[in-house]
């Protein structure tokens, strides 16, 4: 049977990192933490679980989860979020191909909450992710903090039955939070890199709640619904309002001034 290392980032996780441990038991031969200097007792409840368990400086999260990458013993490596936790389905699913490892790559839905209800439409479902692979054919890219595995060589993934499990916002007070702190870092990353302009601002914050709430049926979710559809629509219209002042902040500071 192929062997298979789990990888988890952390950083004050005391709340859910068990939860995420446990669930890896069944599939994974060992498992990674690599904690970014936490101050509560992710440290202490993670040895208590029998990991493997590394501090390092946090950079950025692409940085991050590939340095975690390099720490991992097994070319298989199953990567999880701290706030995230593998359905029985999904154990079982991992189980099936850990025999005979048939792809490269695998990837999975991801099923998120918000005030504790399980949101099943818009934009957050199915959210598919690639995180069982072969790290010999792909590492972790995109752009921080909306990182993703990039599979070199046309690699392609095949869906996994089940759902990684993402308890993500109690309130709109945490979804703010996290909306603003992601945007920030969108800003800082592609300032001068990506463009951005009031038009795009509008069109792309609108499109996406559409898409969200009448596309993909958010709707029918109701109020928690509505406020996924909210949150995706203000997270899109803050980093690209946010970009569009940090392109400008540049371009002023690179402008002579005339005296």
């Amino acid at each position: 049977m192929n062997q298979i290392s789990a990888v988890v980032i952390t950083y004050n996780e005391e709340k859910c990192i068990e939860r995420c441990l446990k669930s890896l038991r069944k599939i994974a031969d060992e498992i990674v933490v690599v904690d970014s200097h936490s101050r509560d007792a992710t440290k202490a409840i993670c040895l208590q679980n029998d990991v493997r368990f590394i501090e390092h400086p946090f950079k950025n999260h692409i940085d991050q989860k590939n340095f975690a990458l390099s720490q991992s013993s097994y070319d298989r490596v199953l990567s999880l979020d701290a706030d995230e936790y593998l359905s029985d389905e999904l154990v079982e699913s991992i189980l099936q191909v850990k025999e005979s490892w048939p792809s490269e790559a695998y990837q999975m839905s991801r099923l998120s909450t918000y005030g504790g209800k399980w949101i099943r439409r818009g934009n957050w479902y199915p959210d598919r992710k690639i995180r069982l692979w072969n790290k010999k054919i792909g590492s972790w890219g995109g752009g921080n903090p909306h990182d993703k595995v990039i599979l070199y060589n046309g690699t392609k993934a095949e869906l996994l039955k089940g759902d990684i499990l993402h308890e993500a916002y109690q309130d709109s007070n945490a979804i703010i939070k996290k909306i603003q702190a992601y945007s920030d870092i969108f800003a800082y990353e592609n300032a001068g890199k990506k463009e951005s302009s009031v038009t795009k601002i509008i069109f792309r914050a609108s499109f996406t709640f559409f898409k969200s709430y009448i596309i993909k049926r958010g709707i029918f979710d109701g109020y928690e619904g509505l406020m996924v559809a909210m949150a995706e629509s203000n997270h899109t219209f803050y980093k690209y309002a946010k970009l569009y002042e940090a392109n400008r902040k540049l371009k002023e500071s690179q402008t002579p001034s005339h005296k």
